[in-house]
């Protein structure tokens, strides 16, 4: 092979739809093409020997914030053992302040930005000349129906065992500071015949779980409904053979005719990812996010009460201006709303989004090495943090996981953050350890928690036992196993 596209991914069921966009682009270079994906965590030595062994001129590496260290050492190992062969990087990563990085300093060739048509001209360049003078190339971004669709790339064996990853548009019309979307312009749709026709050919092959990378899937609520009676149809078509769509909303802008779509999913089918990030409107316009907090909420309540979605809702410690108590106000609203699943996470500087204006004046201090997480601000000291962190760790073990739905109640009790910021202080002090706490280990410890907070030892054994009996919940529908544990209970 002539040209390898690679990358490392966090984990095998994340197939990089990235690299597959870059390989459907590839036009007369596809054939000396192919993708080699490898994940975070394999040696070094044998992700550069694979790489070798079809004896490729070019490599390019798509290049993300969870990779860019073990690609370093990867790409500094193939300069050492096989110079002659041409390093392109890409990725998000790498498009900004990239003069820095030593991943850029070590490679022979960047690509900022898109890179469906600006990657295989500069192939082409390094192939068979002239030969690029030039080593940074800003990606062109080409209308979006000249952009060749990826997913027959999608192998058999992707469809078997991993997540496929599918867009309906790119790019995002809001400006939230945190994020690398707030350097779009506005968001860009594929045509949507072309790209149901795509969907429709996945199922045929056999796809059942489908996560969609769009920032914004309901800005466009025609398009919205359109796709969601795709899959209310292969629903209605095939019951014994269900599908499951993961999709990221816009939690205050839900209209009655994108709910009555909803409304008609069963159990299991429906995933939503709903970003909150901070019910303080001082933080909100601080990081220039516009959102209508009672609307949003009402629209989550709405969404436990009235549909059988599986909610995924986020919120962000560390942002500008918000201190514990604000962050702990706006916990305890969301508790109250009971969605299945909160994602406590910790602000992380994305290179080249605008969070970074506000670092002088609140004192906001970043960890300099990936990902880049908040170490303190001016409102939140560096052990607060660390507390925060702790929080958010523990609360994905017994709180996100499932395995603890009827104790859970009992250990928040009125004050949600309040009370579970005192288990995590006190089962940290037990283990010392945020990871690997073997799952019977986690539910002695619950049980010995409810005891000290004053819950008679048989009545907190009962509890917990109640939800840790040791058996996988029954599959609902497509959904993935932690999915299952939420809808089951």
């Amino acid at each position: 092979m002539t040209i390898i596209l690679s990358t490392l991914n966090a984990r095998y069921a994340h197939a990089s739809l990235g690299l597959r966009y870059l390989m459907a682009n590839m036009g007369p270079l596809q054939q000396q093409t192919r993708i080699q994906e490898f994940v975070i965590g394999a040696k070094t030595t044998e992700v550069v020997e694979k790489l070798l062994a079809g004896q490729p001129r070019v490599i390019g590496f798509g290049i993300y914030i969870w990779n860019v260290e073990e690609t370093t050492r990867v790409v500094a190992m193939l300069k050492r053992v096989a110079p002659q062969v041409v390093i392109v990087l890409g990725g998000p990563e790498v498009s900004h302040e990239s003069a820095e990085q030593h991943i850029v300093q070590l490679a022979d060739y960047l690509v900022t930005g898109w890179g469906d048509v600006t990657f295989l001209k500069l192939c082409g360049e390094i192939l068979y000349g002239p030969k690029p003078l030039m080593k940074v190339h800003a990606g062109v971004q080409p209308p979006m129906a000249e952009i060749a669709m990826p997913y027959s790339l999608y192998s058999d064996n992707d469809i078997a065992h991993r997540t496929l990853y599918v867009e309906a548009s790119r790019g995002c019309p809001f400006k939230c500071e945190f994020c690398l979307s707030a350097l779009d312009k506005t968001a860009w749709p594929f045509a949507l015949d072309t790209f149901l026709a795509e969907l429709e050919t996945l199922h045929a092959r056999g796809a059942r779980l489908f996560k969609f990378v769009d920032r914004t899937f309901n800005l466009n609520i025609k398009t919205s409904l359109k796709i969601m009676q795709f899959f209310l149809d292969k629903l209605a078509a095939n019951p014994d053979d269900p599908v499951y769509a993961h999709f990221e909303l816009v939690p205050d802008h839900l209209p009655d005719a994108l709910k009555e779509g909803i409304a008609r999913f069963p159990p299991g089918a429906l995933q939503f990812e709903i970003g909150i990030q901070s019910f303080n409107p001082e933080v909100q316009a601080l990081v220039s996010r516009r959102q209508d907090n009672a609307k949003a909420a009402e629209n989550i309540r709405w969404l436990c009460e009235h549909s059988h979605a599986h909610l995924h809702v986020d919120l962000i410690a560390g942002l500008p201006g918000e201190d514990v108590a604000s962050f702990a106000r706006g916990f305890d609203q969301l508790v109250a709303l009971k969605p299945h699943e909160i994602q406590f996470g910790i602000l992380k500087r994305l290179r080249g989004t605008p969070i970074i204006r506000h670092t002088e004046a609140f004192g906001m201090v970043f960890d300099p090495y990936p990902p880049y997480t908040i170490l303190a601000t001016r409102d939140i000291d560096f052990g607060t943090m660390l507390r925060l962190v702790r929080f958010a760790r523990y609360w994905d073990l017994v709180a996100n996981s499932g395995r603890f739905v009827n104790t859970l109640p009992a250990m928040l009790g009125e004050a949600p953050f309040e009370n579970f910021m005192a288990f995590s202080d006190w089962i940290y002090s037990q283990t010392d350890a945020t990871h690997r706490i073997a799952l019977d280990r986690l539910a002695a410890l619950v049980t010995q928690w409810l005891h000290v907070r004053g819950m008679g030892k048989d009545a907190a054994q009962a509890l917990v036992g109640s939800d840790y009996a040791g058996e996988r919940p029954k599959q609902v529908a497509a959904a993935p196993q932690r999915q299952a544990r939420h809808m089951a209970a």
